[in-house]
Parts: structure tokens; C-alpha cells; sequence
């Protein structure tokens, strides 16, 4: 887990004074903590789709407990932003809507509870979005941008596939399907930009060739939902690829997580 990569306190920074190396990787740290909070709404409301749909039920259902045990751990640790007023607003609107979401998913699966997860793991990616942005900019090193990049590639897949298991629920609305396709759109570009960064290590490169390759089949099930020719296979393929890519993008925010902090690189 990336938190692992950081000193465990965080330091109030001085007004106009540089921050210290400890203070900078504490940020990138909770620039993370703020990025998988945005992802894990978006991954959540899939797996309850998924659990609706009969697709690896029991493990989706561990996964969901999971998560949300993972989630509440950062949210905790981002309560010092609780004392920070430019973000503070920030930092309550995403966790009201996360305990809105706990509360849904704490039901059986329904067609209610299918749209009402969907819409407040919207809410919540776009409130943890600002926060993401606001913590980032007390970073002073580009390892904040790409970590935040990192974190929002992971999130656009999960929304991906939470829009793919609500089509697959039966909403074919067109407006589900335009959100479908911007978002299929936006990870292959993102995955092209982040893959160009200039800051990329070697193992930052290796980490991302591990994302397209799994990307491949991924994009491949959604191809085949957009031409109306999903076999019976292409649900299961979804949502075990793309755990599969939450798997290997959160090692990608790792690894530039690891980057930015000069006493955690090996030794050339």
C-alpha cells in the first residue's frame, strides 16, 4: 500500500518557508490517500453492480468490505485537513457523500440502490477530484502531478467498468453510453500521457507497460458491449481486468510515490 512508502506524521508547513523533504513526501502521500478515496467510490458502486448482476458475488462482496475499510483509513488520516479552511469544505463534502454511500451499499442489491450508488459515487469522484487538486498544490515536486494522474487513470477505469456493469443491469440510456465511451476515451489518452512523462524511472515504465497490456483486454470487452456482441464471458473478463488494473496502476502510484522521496530509491 503507498502509505507504507511515507513518514507517518505530517509537519505544518511555515508560511514562505521551503518545505522539508519530509513534509513533501507527506503530501504526495495524502495526494494519494485523496486519489484512491476517488477511485474506491467508483470501484465500490461497480462491485455492488456486480454482486447485483451474479458476477463473482461472494468475492465482490468481500472486496466492497474491503474497500470500505480502506477508505475510512484515509479519510482518517486526511482529518488535519480538517483544520486547513481552503480545503476543509472540500474534505466534508467528500466524506458526506462517502457515509451516503456506505449506507446504500449497506442494503441488498436493488434497481434503486443501482442508480443511487452510480450517482453518489459521481458525487463523490468530483468532490475527492477538488480535493486531489487542493492538496496537490502544497506539493512542490512533480511527483504530486503524477501520482494525482496515476490515481485518476485507476479511477477512470473503475468508472468504466461500473458504467459497463450498469449497461449491463439494463441501463442502455444514451446518455450512460456517451459516459461510457468519454470515459473509455479519456483512460486511453491519459494512459498515452502519462506513459510520455518525463520524470518516468525505468520501473515507473515497466509498472505502465504492465497497465497496457492488461488495458488491451480490458478496452476489448468494452468494444464488444459498444458492437452489441458480448458473449458470455466479456461481464466475468471486465471485472476481473479491471481489479486487475487497480492492482497494477496502484504499484504505478507506488513507484512514483517512491520516486519522489530520494532515502527510498535504491542505490544506483
Amino acid at each position: 500500500m503507498v502509505v507504507s512508502l511515507f513518514a507517518s506524521s505530517v509537519s505544518a508547513w511555515g508560511l514562505g518557508a521551503t518545505p522539508k523533504l519530509g513534509d513533501q513526501v507527506a503530501v504526495v502521500r495524502d495526494i494519494a490517500d485523496a486519489g484512491s478515496i476517488r477511485l474506491q467510490g467508483q470501484r465500490i458502486a461497480k462491485l455492488y453492480l456486480q454482486s447485483g448482476l451474479g458476477l463473482n458475488t461472494a468475492l465482490a462482496t468481500r472486496q466492497i468490505g474491503q474497500a470500505v475499510t480502506q477508505t475510512d483509513g484515509e479519510f482518517k488520516r486526511l482529518e488535519h485537513y480538517s483544520k486547513k479552511p481552503a480545503i476543509q469544505r472540500t474534505l466534508m463534502r467528500c466524506d458526506a457523500a462517502w457515509q451516503a454511500l456506505r449506507t446504500v451499499i449497506d442494503n441488498s442489491y436493488s434497481p434503486a440502490g443501482a442508480e443511487r450508488v452510480s450517482q453518489l459515487a459521481e458525487e463523490l469522484t468530483i468532490h475527492a477530484s477538488k480535493l486531489t487538486l487542493q492538496i496537490e498544490a502544497e506539493a512542490e515536486t512533480p511527483a504530486g502531478r503524477l501520482v494525482d494522474g496515476a490515481s485518476r487513470l485507476n479511477m477512470l477505469a473503475q468508472r468504466l467498468a461500473r458504467l459497463y456493469m450498469l449497461a449491463q443491469a439494463g441501463d442502455r440510456s444514451q446518455g450512460s453510453l456517451v459516459d461510457l465511451e468519454q470515459t473509455r476515451k479519456e483512460f486511453d489518452t491519459g494512459l498515452k500521457e502519462l506513459d510520455r512523462a518525463p520524470e518516468n524511472t525505468a520501473a515507473s515504465r515497466d509498472a505502465l507497460e504492465l497497465v497496457r497490456n492488461q488495458w488491451i483486454f480490458f478496452e476489448g470487452a468494452v468494444r464488444q458491449m459498444q458492437a452489441k456482441s458480448v458473449d458470455g464471458k466479456s461481464p466475468l473478463n471486465v471485472a476481473t481486468t479491471s481489479e486487475r488494473i487497480r492492482e497494477t496502476l496502484a504499484a504505478v502510484t507506488m513507484q512514483y510515490a517512491q520516486d519522489s522521496n530520494p532515502q527510498a530509491r535504491p542505490a544506483k
